[in-house]
């Protein structure tokens, strides 16, 4: 059953979600439609308020675990387009739709001589979802650059445009994954980025992979997805969702008492009080690297990263919540997964 609305927008019933989560998870949405302007944003809330229906968002899809069908509405946002602001000699604003490719843009800005971005390439997603993950990798972090947010309420249709303080980044969290969970749907981020070359090497991997000690944004960019491209597979091949739980923050005594225990244990400095474990390690140290529980399990390269084999969400969450379970017996640290669940969790 389809039905039409204006604006050429499409609401469909009973849509198999498999082809828009990279976990490649089968599940059903209730409604769906794929929304390519603001005002089918705006029909289509309309129509789910008309409906009583509740409102789910999608981008690229690729860091949530769908574990169940979906009830209400899906929105697939697929908003396209970029515009650009000169702010200082050196400086520009660039806003970006919430449906353009994160990697993709990425490479746009390092062609045209917008720097800054090149250490988070081929990180998977798109641009809308980049600000409630607040995205990080090789020692930079989203919130660095984002000068503000565009959203629409869902609750009211009103459009929204939040500071980067408004959004409250801390570590792989924001306002929209904490106090504003499922009330805004993003449709345009602005970045600040820099027309002179400004390059972060202080990460160790990425130091140690590179030629140079002054190396230029392109080969930064070259360097990190030579290195995501060692360590992470390619959805398209084997589904997943990259990193599955966060790299958990302890306090420092916890963690030096840890290295007491574990030499070999990576420990990265966070904060003056608290440091970074890698999750990794951890999860391997416990036996599941390359294990497999039945349709799903995890890659045999990389501990961090769950892969689907034709499993399904609920599957999916269960190895999660055994690694979990055992990381914490063995060195009392809890993780975090770090995708998005949606559907009910049975």
């Amino acid at each position: 059953m389809t039905e039409a609305l204006p604006a050429e927008l499409t609401i469909e019933q009973s849509i198999d979600l498999k082809p828009y989560n990279s976990l490649s998870i089968s599940a059903v949405a209730e409604y769906f439609c794929v929304v390519d302007h603001i005002d089918q944003l705006h029909r289509a809330l309309n129509f789910a308020h008309k409906n009583k229906l509740k409102v789910t968002p999608l981008g690229g899809g690729s860091n949530l675990v769908i574990a169940s069908d979906i009830s209400g509405l899906v929105l697939q946002i697929n908003l396209k387009g970029l515009t650009i602001k000169p702010v200082e000699r050196d400086m520009l604003d660039i806003c970006f739709s919430a449906g353009e490719n994160w990697h993709a843009m990425v490479s746009h800005c390092l062609e045209n001589g917008w720097y800054g971005l090149e250490n988070l390439a081929l990180i998977p997603g798109n641009m809308g979802a980049a600000p409630i993950q607040n995205i990080g990798a090789y020692g930079v972090e989203l919130c660095e650059f984002l000068q503000s947010v565009e959203v629409v309420e869902v609750a009211t249709g009103k459009v929204l445009t939040l500071s980067c303080e408004d959004c409250e980044f801390g570590y792989r969290t924001s306002i929209f994954k904490q106090a504003a969970k499922d009330s805004y749907i993003i449709t345009a981020v602005t970045l600040r980025l820099s027309k002179m070359p400004r390059v972060n090497i202080e990460y160790p991997s990425l130091k140690a992979s590179l030629t140079s000690d002054q190396p230029t944004p392109k080969e930064i960019y070259q360097a990190v997805c030579k290195i995501r491209r060692s360590k992470l597979p390619d959805p398209a091949e084997i589904p997943n969702v990259g990193s599955f739980f966060k790299n958990p923050i302890v306090q420092s005594e916890m963690a030096a008492n840890l290295a007491v225990d574990y030499p070999e244990l990576p420990i990265y400095p966070y904060s003056v009080s608290s440091s970074k474990l890698a999750a990794a390690w951890l999860i391997e140290h416990c036996g599941f690297k390359g294990c497999r529980r039945g349709d799903v399990g995890v890659h045999p390269h990389q501990a961090l990263v769950l892969v689907n084999y034709q499993g399904n969400g609920s599957a999916i969450l269960a190895l999660a919540d055994e690694i979990k379970l055992q990381v914490l017996q063995t060195f009392s640290v809890e993780l975090e997964i770090e995708p998005r669940i949606y559907g009910t969790i049975t």
